[in-house]
C-alpha cells in the first residue's frame, strides 16, 4: 500500500504531465482512444465519488464560519466565468458547436484541482475546499439553468436532462462516498493515499478520448479553441482576484478565489458537452482540462513569492 500511495503522490504531482501526454496520444493515435468516449460519465462518477471520500464536515463548517468570504468565491465562479465565456464567443468568431462548449465550461462549478494549487500558492487552502465543495453541490441546479440561458442561442439545450445527469454523475457519487466515509472510516483511511492516482487516470482517460474522437475537428479549429481557452481562463484568474480585493480579502483569500474562479471541473463540461451537444462542443473542456493544470501550477508557483503589503 505504500508503494501504491508514492506512485499516487508522484503522478499528482506531475498532473499536468500526464494529461499533455496522454492529450497528445489521443491525437496520434484516436482509434485507440475514442473507444473510452462511452465510459466518460462513469469516469467522472468515479473521480466525484473519489471526492466524496475526501469530503468532511469541516468543509462545510468553514460556509458557517466564513460565509462573506465563501460567497465571494461562488459568486464569482458562477457570474466571471459564464459572463467571460459569453463575451468571448461574441468578439470571436466560432462555430456554435464550439461556442456552446466554451459556455458550458464556463458554467462548470470548481474543479478539485484548484485546492492543491491554492496549496501550491500558499493560499487559504480551507477556503479554496469549501468554495469548490459548495459550486459541486450547486452545479445541478445552476449548471443547468445557465447553460440553457446562454448557450440556447447556439444548440438546443435540455436543461432538466441536464440536471438529471448532473445528479447521476455528482451528487450521487459524493453522497455515496461521504456515506462510505461515515461507515468504513478505516478502510477510507487506508485507501485515500490513492485517490490522486485514480482521479488522474479518470481526467487523462477523459482528456484523450474527447481529443481522440474530435481530432479533426482539432486540425481545423484547434488553435482557434486554445486561445478562446487561454483567454477565459486567465481572464478568470484575473478578475476573480480583483473581485476578492475589491471586497477586501486577505492575499491568502485572494490567492485562494484567483484559482477558484478560474479553475473549472472540465471533467463535468467535457461529459455534458458529449452527451447532449457533440464531440466538437467538448473540445474547450479537453483544452481547458489540459492548460489550466499548466496555468494553474505556474501562478500558483508566482503566488507563492508573494506576501500580504504592511
Amino acid at each position: 500500500m505504500k508503494a501504491l500511495a508514492s506512485v499516487s503522490a508522484f503522478v499528482g504531482k506531475t498532473f499536468a504531465g500526464w494529461v499533455i501526454l496522454f492529450a497528445v496520444l489521443g491525437f496520434f493515435f484516436p482509434d485507440t482512444f475514442k473507444q473510452f468516449g462511452p465510459w466518460i460519465v462513469t469516469l467522472l462518477a468515479i473521480i466525484m465519488f473519489g471526492m466524496g471520500l475526501t469530503l468532511s464536515v469541516e468543509d462545510f463548517r468553514e460556509v458557517v464560519k466564513r460565509p462573506f468570504d465563501v460567497a465571494i468565491g461562488v459568486l464569482g465562479q458562477f457570474l466571471i466565468m459564464p459572463l467571460l465565456a459569453v463575451l468571448l464567443t461574441r468578439i470571436i468568431p466560432m462555430p456554435p458547436e464550439v461556442a456552446a462548449g466554451v459556455i458550458l465550461v464556463g458554467c462548470c462549478p470548481g474543479g478539485t484541482s484548484s485546492n492543491v494549487m491554492t496549496y501550491l500558492s500558499k493560499g487559504d487552502v480551507a477556503l479554496s475546499v469549501a468554495c469548490t465543495s459548495v459550486t459541486t453541490l450547486a452545479a445541478p441546479l445552476i449548471t443547468p439553468f445557465l447553460v440553457w440561458l446562454f448557450a440556447s442561442q447556439y444548440l438546443p439545450v435540455d436543461g432538466w436532462a441536464m440536471f438529471l445527469s448532473i445528479v447521476k454523475v455528482v451528487l450521487v457519487p459524493l453522497a455515496l462516498g461521504a456515506l462510505l466515509q461515515k461507515l468504513l472510516p478505516g478502510v477510507v483511511k487506508t485507501a485515500v493515499p490513492a485517490l490522486p492516482l485514480v482521479s488522474v487516470i479518470g481526467i487523462v482517460l477523459i482528456v484523450s478520448a474527447v481529443v481522440g474522437a474530435s481530432k479533426a475537428s482539432i486540425v481545423q479549429s484547434g488553435l482557434m479553441i486554445f486561445a478562446v481557452v487561454v483567454l477565459h481562463n486567465g481572464l478568470g484568474y484575473l478578475l476573480g482576484f480583483f473581485a476578492a480585493k475589491v471586497t477586501g480579502l486577505s492575499l491568502a483569500k485572494r490567492k485562494a478565489i484567483a484559482i477558484e474562479v478560474g479553475m473549472q471541473n472540465s471533467g463535468l463540461g467535457a461529459a455534458l458537452a458529449t452527451a447532449y451537444f457533440s464531440p466538437l462542443a467538448a473540445v474547450p473542456s479537453a483544452i481547458f482540462s489540459v492548460w489550466h493544470n499548466i496555468s494553474g501550477a505556474l501562478l500558483a508557483n508566482w503566488f507563492a513569492g508573494r506576501k500580504e503589503e504592511a
